[in-house]
Formats: C-alpha cells, structure tokens, sequence
C-alpha cells in the first residue's frame, strides 16, 4: 500500500514538473508579448519600487546582520535570552536576535537569519523551522510610514497596524513552540560552545564576504519584486483578476465585507504592497473594514515574499510549511486584534468609534461572522494542540 501510494505522488511531481509547470511558463511568456505595453509599466513600477523602497530599507540590514554573525553578539544574546525564548517558543535564547532583527528590518531578514543559524548550527531543523514560522515580519517603517501615514493619512492608525501585528507574531510564535516539539537530548547541550569557534578572519573579508552575501539576496528580491509586478499586470489584463473576485464575491458577502475589496484583497495575497495601497484606495463608510484587512495583509505578507524566503531556506532542508502556516494564523490574528482595538477604543477616530462608548455593545459587535472565524481558528489550534499532546504521551507509554 505505502508503495503505490508513494508511486502516485512521484506521479504526481513527475506531471506538475513535466506538463503542468512548462504550460504556465508558456501561457506566462504569450502574456507577456500580447500585454507588451502594459506590462513594461508594470516592470518600471517594479524597479522603481525595489530602487527606492526595498533597496534602501534592507540592504544595509542584511549587511549588518552577516557582519554581527562575525562577532559574539549572538552568543551573548543566546545566553541573555535564553530564559525567554526556550519556554515561551521552544528555541534557543539566540533566536531572539533573529525575531529582533526580523521586527527591525522587515521579510526576510528573519527568514535568513534562521536559515543561517541552522546551517552554522546553532539552532537544529525543528527550531529553525519554528523560527521561520514568526520572525519574518513587516518593518516598522514600512507600517507606520508608508501603510499609516502615507496611504491611511493617520500616524496613529500606523502605531495600531504595528501593534496588532507583533502581538499576532508573538501569538503565532507560542503556538508554534509545539511544531515537532521534543525533550532536547544531551547530545545538543554541547552545540552552542563548538558553533562559534572560528578562524579569525580579516575585517576587509567580513566586510567583502558580508556584503557579497546582502548582494545576492537583495537582488534576489529584487528579481521577485519585478516579476509580481508584472503577473499582477497580466492578471489584471486578462482579467483573470475580476473573474475570481466575483467567484469570491459571495463568501466577503457572507463575512458582511463590501466587494469592493475583492480585487484588492487578491492583489495584497499575491504581492503585499501593492494589496495595502488598493485596498487603502477604495471608497468605503467603513474605514475599520480597510484598516482590518490591511492588517490581515499585513500579517499574512503575501505570496511573493513567501516565495522570496522558499528561495532562501531551498538551500537547506527546512520545510515551508511553518511560514505559510504561521503568516496565515498572523494575518487572522492581526485583523482580529485590530477590530478588537478599534471596536474598544474610540482614540482611533473610526466608523466604530460610537460602538466602544460601551463595554457591552461594544462586545457584542465583537461577535460578527469576522469574529467567529477567528475564534473558530482559536479552536482548531486549541483542540490540536491537545491532540498532539496526547498522541506525544501515548508514544512515549509505548
């Protein structure tokens, strides 16, 4: 049984590889010559986003991140943190600089700090994956600048959106502290003192060498951040778009969210900055609705930065599966805390503002379809956590 059924998902990787995959490329590079146009605006706006956004704001934390590498600072926060991040997450104190790092500078730097530390072994393949799952995060700058005062006009609404989002990471980051969670053996107690006995190297190569490294991977960005632009562009001239925002129409509905966000909504899940500014760009009276969804946006970071850190962490043998997992319980998370925040509190000068002059009403909007599904995740991650506990007791019984 355990043969054909390994046989059949061979198949099933030999057909994506061989039929699937060359057919998407194929329909890719013919949309490319019928929306020539368009799409050499779509590239120019991915450049220019690259060359003045993400250029500037990552470049020289990557490099300060591969030149802190060279020195005992990681050690030293292992050793300071260590109280902190191994009840709370179930990884060593040095993966508080990666979470550190990753709130600071923003994706992906959490991602390749994790992926460092497993490959100079610091962390092993389950804490790294851990690590994976809640440090990869939106920068402050790019929160409460671009996303609140420039697209909402409202510092205030920026300070709240960065809010919401470290406290859903934090969240995201304790239930994860049970991935393929295991009593550390004796044999790892040793790691840590062994990892850092290096050859001491010149500051000309830790320069050369840090810098060399930030090159590749903020060009590597840079390559996604151009072929989003542009696969958002072919979306939109196809109009593939709008056909699955109105297959999607009814299920906003259900959740009481105008359909005016559709297509915005599905911009943001496939690249994240693009998502935030349309969905700040529609007219609605419901201006808690926007800044809810931007904050799930947010949280979930889209798919283009997922793909930046898959080609990151491809190099190893870490699973994906906890980042994908723990940005979409981040991105939940995050727009349920923010309309828990601006439903309590009337500071935020928003639609719902006259619902938080009391405690009771205020609790009972609280409980929309929105927060239901929220809850309902709550749950889910509840009872299986439970699960997992009683099927780890009944191994070790046996």
């Amino acid at each position: 049984m355990s043969i054909l059924k390994s046989k059949s998902i061979h198949f099933r990787i030999v057909s994506f590889r061989n039929i699937i995959l060359p057919a998407l490329f194929l329909l890719f590079t013919i949309s490319l010559l019928l929306f020539s146009k368009t799409n050499l605006s779509a590239t120019k706006e991915g450049l220019s986003l690259w060359a003045n956004s993400v250029l500037p704001s990552l470049f020289p934390f990557f490099i300060a991140t591969e030149l802190l590498g060279y020195t005992s600072i990681i050690p030293s926060i292992g050793k300071l943190f260590s109280w902190l991040m191994r009840p709370l997450f179930h990884v060593p104190g040095e993966g508080a600089f990666a979470l550190v790092m990753g709130m600071i500078s923003g994706t992906p730097v959490g991602a390749k700090i994790a992926t460092d530390f497993y490959e100079k072994g610091i962390t092993t393949k389950e804490e790294s994956e851990r690590l994976l799952s809640f440090t990869n995060n939106s920068g402050p700058l790019f929160i409460i600048g671009t996303v609140g005062i420039s697209l909402f006009g409202d510092t205030l609404l920026g300070y709240l959106l960065l809010f919401t989002h470290l406290l859903a990471c934090l969240t995201v980051g304790f239930l994860f502290r049970f991935w393929k969670y295991k009593k550390p053996s004796q044999k790892n107690t040793f790691t840590h003192s062994l990892v850092y006995t290096q050859e001491p190297i010149s500051l000309g190569q830790m320069l050369s060498s840090s810098i060399t490294n930030s090159t590749k991977t903020i060009v590597m960005i840079g390559g996604f951040v151009v072929l989003f632009s542009v696969i958002i562009s072919v979306l939109q001239q196809s109009h593939i778009l709008s056909f699955l925002g109105n297959m999607l129409s009814p299920i906003f509905q259900v959740f009481g969210i105008e359909t005016s966000f559709v297509t915005p909504v599905l911009t943001g899940i496939l690249e994240l900055t693009n998502g935030v500014k349309n969905v700040s760009m529609v007219v609605t009276k419901h201006l808690s609705t926007s800044v809810t969804l931007c904050a799930f946006l947010l949280g979930f970071g889209g798919i283009s930065i997922g793909l930046q850190v898959l080609s990151i962490v491809s190099k190893t043998n870490l699973s994906i599966v906890p980042y994908f997992l723990g940005k979409l319980l981040q991105g939940i998370f995050a727009a349920f805390y923010t309309y828990l925040m601006i439903a309590w509190f009337p500071i935020f000068n928003l639609d719902l503002q006259s619902v938080s002059s009391n405690l009771g009403k205020s609790l009972a909007n609280t409980t929309t379809s929105f927060s239901y599904l929220a809850w309902g995740m709550v749950l889910f991650l509840v009872l299986w956590m439970i699960k997992s506990f009683l099927a780890k007791r009944k191994c070790m019984k046996i």
